[in-house]
Protein backbone atom coordinates (compact mmCIF):
# COMPACT_ATOMS: atom_id res chain seq x y z
CA UNK A 1 0.00 0.00 0.00
CA UNK A 2 1.25 3.49 -0.79
CA UNK A 3 2.52 5.70 2.01
CA UNK A 4 0.41 8.67 0.95
CA UNK A 5 -2.74 6.56 0.99
CA UNK A 6 -2.02 5.28 4.50
CA UNK A 7 -1.08 8.71 5.80
CA UNK A 8 -4.38 10.18 4.58
CA UNK A 9 -6.55 7.82 6.64
CA UNK A 10 -8.11 8.91 9.92
CA UNK A 11 -7.24 6.91 13.07
CA UNK A 12 -10.44 4.83 13.02
CA UNK A 13 -9.82 3.81 9.42
CA UNK A 14 -6.22 3.01 10.32
CA UNK A 15 -7.37 0.69 13.10
CA UNK A 16 -9.74 -1.07 10.69
CA UNK A 17 -7.01 -1.42 8.08
CA UNK A 18 -4.65 -2.76 10.75
CA UNK A 19 -7.12 -5.49 11.72
CA UNK A 20 -7.57 -6.42 8.07
CA UNK A 21 -3.80 -6.68 7.59
CA UNK A 22 -3.38 -8.85 10.66
CA UNK A 23 -6.13 -11.18 9.48
CA UNK A 24 -4.65 -11.39 6.00
CA UNK A 25 -1.17 -12.09 7.40
CA UNK A 26 -2.59 -14.87 9.57
CA UNK A 27 -4.32 -16.47 6.58
CA UNK A 28 -1.18 -16.30 4.45
CA UNK A 29 1.01 -17.80 7.19
CA UNK A 30 -1.52 -20.57 7.68
CA UNK A 31 -1.59 -21.31 3.95
CA UNK A 32 2.20 -21.36 3.83
CA UNK A 33 2.36 -23.82 6.72
CA UNK A 34 -0.09 -26.08 4.89
CA UNK A 35 1.99 -25.85 1.72
CA UNK A 36 -0.79 -24.24 -0.28
CA UNK A 37 1.08 -21.09 -1.23
CA UNK A 38 4.56 -19.67 -1.34
CA UNK A 39 3.55 -16.07 -0.64
CA UNK A 40 6.67 -15.03 1.25
CA UNK A 41 6.79 -11.78 -0.69
CA UNK A 42 3.18 -10.94 0.20
CA UNK A 43 3.82 -11.70 3.89
CA UNK A 44 6.77 -9.30 3.87
CA UNK A 45 4.71 -6.58 2.22
CA UNK A 46 1.93 -6.95 4.77
CA UNK A 47 4.40 -6.91 7.64
CA UNK A 48 6.01 -3.70 6.34
CA UNK A 49 2.65 -2.04 5.70
CA UNK A 50 1.54 -2.97 9.21
CA UNK A 51 4.69 -1.45 10.71
CA UNK A 52 4.20 1.68 8.62
CA UNK A 53 0.61 1.98 9.78
CA UNK A 54 1.58 1.53 13.43
CA UNK A 55 4.22 4.24 12.99
CA UNK A 56 1.66 6.70 11.61
CA UNK A 57 -0.72 5.92 14.48
CA UNK A 58 2.04 6.53 17.01
CA UNK A 59 3.07 9.79 15.33
CA UNK A 60 -0.50 11.07 15.54
CA UNK A 61 -0.75 9.98 19.16
CA UNK A 62 2.43 11.84 20.05
CA UNK A 63 1.35 14.91 18.09
CA UNK A 64 -1.95 15.08 19.98
CA UNK A 65 -0.16 14.73 23.32
CA UNK A 66 2.27 17.46 22.31
CA UNK A 67 -0.56 19.81 21.42
CA UNK A 68 -2.23 19.16 24.78
CA UNK A 69 1.03 19.89 26.59
CA UNK A 70 1.49 23.26 24.90
CA UNK A 71 -2.13 24.28 25.61
CA UNK A 72 -1.55 24.28 29.37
Amino acid sequence: MKKDKLRGLDPAEMQTKLREMEEQAFRLKFQMSMGQTEGVRKVREIRKDRARLLTYLRQRELASVGQEGTAK
